[in-house]
This record gives structure tokens, C-alpha cells and sequence, in this order.
């Protein structure tokens, strides 16, 4: 029986937290991986997370390293790898620090998990997304970004609060980008079938919206650094549908050709990701605001791609 194999490159915070959610799940066999300068990093969080297996009751062998040759026959590859944007850091400034690290990053994935599936979690993620295409090669189903998913969960966790509901019961939509990009769609909002409409006034379930699209912004206020339980959650629901071969409907930032008219970028769309990848792209139909704001939010992908082609014209 085939032994799943799940790498993540990156060892801070989203990164560690990934390999944790993955080994507690018992999804195959996890390597932590990061710069030679933070191997000690890796290995240290990997070690300490290995020994979790004896009280956690997961037999899942978790390794950390610096290099990419033990990432070799991955199945999935997330990738946190990146720079946060720092006071004073233009959006260019970071678009181009973490395009050179991301296309570093995938250059090694093409050689050392050509076969894997990899999924982006290294911000501006639209950029990011795009320039692991790229670099790797890899056809579009097996290239992905998480932002949808992460989003989806913040959405239904504010609803759920405000309804006294729990959280498995809702079930929620968002479509186009990470936060201020993000389109919300409360049509297709529901608790256990009940329109969400019917359960919670406009002004409440705009507000719910308004905190989602912040809920990142809310955290960093908080406690100074940005999240990293629920990204890193999000990515292994991912990492799980591909593996388990699930067939989940999940918002991704999927590539996206006549779909949603968005003419070949990858933009969060709802699809069904399992066993090949991106097995299929879920058109849902958009009226009035929603239609405007998923166009202004395919107009900001483009925008973000222009910017990474023009610094690096190789990745065109």
C-alpha cells in the first residue's frame, strides 16, 4: 500500500504548523524543510513533533532538513516559503523577495518532485501562484493556491457566532481573492439548508463578510505576527482532499481559462480537488455586485502578474 509523502518548505510558523496538522492526521510520511541557515530549525520542529506520535497515536515519520533531495517522491509540496511584508515594504518591494525565493523554490520541486502536487501558501499568493507554475512546468491541475479555504473557515466561524450554531453545520462560499479582493456570495450561504438569510439579518451577515476579509489584519493587531493555526489547517484540508482522493469542492485559486471569463490566470474558484489535482472548475452563477467584484478582482490578479512578468520576463 502506497505511503503518502507530504513536504513543506518553510519551517516558521505556517510552515511547522502544517507538518503538524499533517503528521496529527496521519497523512503519510512529512518532511520540514528550509535554508540551510534554519536547518537546525527544521530539525528541531520536526523532532519535537515526532515525539507527539507516541501520546497522539500517529505513526507518521517526520524529518527536518535542508535539503531537497529528501523531498523526492512527494506526493504534495505546500509551500510557505516567503518574506512577510515589513513596515515600509512597498507591495513591489515584496513581490519581488518573494518571487525570487518561490521561483527558487519550485526550480528545486521540478527537480527533485516532479510528480507532486503543490500548493502555494507564500503571499502575494496570485503572484506566488503564478510564478510556481512557471518555474515548475507542472501542468495547471497539479499547481494551486490556499487563501479560498482559509477565508471559507473565518466566514463560517464569525457566522457561526453569531447564530449560536456550530461551524460543521454551515456551509459557505467565497470566490476571487485574499481579503480586500475577496467576493463574497451569501446566496449560496447556508446552516443545515436554511438560507442564511433567514437566519441572520443583512447588516450581520455583511459584518461577518467585512471580518473575514480582515480576519489576518485582526490577528496581527492581536498578537503581532500574522496567523498561522488556521492557513496551515486550510492547506492540509487541501493537501488531504489530493491524497484521500476526496473529491472536495473547495475555494482554491485555481487556473481558470474560459471559466468566469477570466482568460488564463489562476484566480479562488470553487473545484474539485482529489486524487489528479484540480479535477474540475465549478462555474457558479454571479448577478448584479458579485459579477463586479469577481471582475475587479480577475483585474487585480492580471495586475499582479504584470508586475512579476515585467521583473522577471523570463516567467512570461
Amino acid at each position: 500500500m502506497h505511503r503518502a509523502k507530504i513536504s513543506v518548505i518553510g519551517a516558521g510558523n505556517v510552515g511547522a504548523t502544517c507538518a503538524h496538522w499533517a503528521a496529527a492526521k496521519e497523512l503519510g510520511d512529512v518532511v520540514l524543510l528550509d535554508i540551510p541557515d534554519r536547518e537546525g530549525v527544521a530539525r528541531g520542529k520536526a523532532l519535537d513533533l515526532l515525539c507527539c506520535g507516541p501520546i497522539e497515536r500517529f505513526d507518521s515519520s517526520v524529518i527536518g532538513t535542508s535539503d531537497y533531495k529528501d523531498i523526492a517522491g512527494s506526493d504534495v509540496v505546500i509551500v510557505t516559503a516567503g518574506l512577510p511584508r515589513k513596515p515600509g515594504m512597498s507591495r513591489d518591494d515584496l513581490i519581488q523577495t518573494n518571487v525570487r525565493i518561490v521561483k527558487s523554490v519550485s526550480e528545486q520541486v521540478r527537480e527533485y518532485a516532479p510528480d507532486s502536487f503543490v500548493i502555494l501558501v507564500s503571499n502575494p499568493l496570485d503572484a506566488m501562484v503564478y510564478t510556481a507554475w512557471k518555474a515548475t512546468g507542472f501542468p495547471t491541475n497539479r499547481i494551486v493556491g490556499q487563501a479560498g479555504c482559509l477565508d471559507v473557515a473565518r466566514f463560517r466561524a464569525f457566522l457561526a457566532m453569531e447564530i449560536g450554531c456550530s461551524v460543521e453545520d454551515i456551509s459557505a462560499l467565497l470566490l476571487g481573492g485574499h481579503g480586500d479582493d475577496m467576493v463574497p456570495l451569501p446566496r449560496y450561504t447556508s446552516v443545515h439548508g436554511v438560507p442564511i438569510s433567514q437566519l441572520l439579518d443583512n447588516k450581520t451577515i455583511t459584518a461577518c463578510v467585512d471580518r473575514a476579509k480582515v480576519g489576518g489584519g485582526e490577528i496581527v493587531k492581536l498578537m503581532g505576527t500574522s496567523a498561522y493555526y488556521a492557513p496551515a489547517s486550510a492547506s492540509v484540508q487541501m493537501a488531504e482532499a489530493v491524497i484521500k482522493d476526496k473529491k472536495r469542492i473547495l475555494p482554491c485559486a485555481a487556473y481558470c481559462q474560459s471559466e468566469f471569463g477570466v482568460g488564463g490566470y489562476f484566480v479562488g474558484v470553487p473545484c474539485v480537488l482529489g486524487g489528479s489535482g484540480v479535477e474540475k472548475i465549478v462555474e457558479v452563477e454571479l448577478v448584479g455586485d458579485e459579477q463586479k467584484l469577481m471582475d475587479e478582482s480577475i483585474a487585480h490578479v492580471k495586475d499582479l502578474v504584470r508586475v512579476v512578468t515585467e521583473m522577471f520576463p523570463e516567467l512570461s
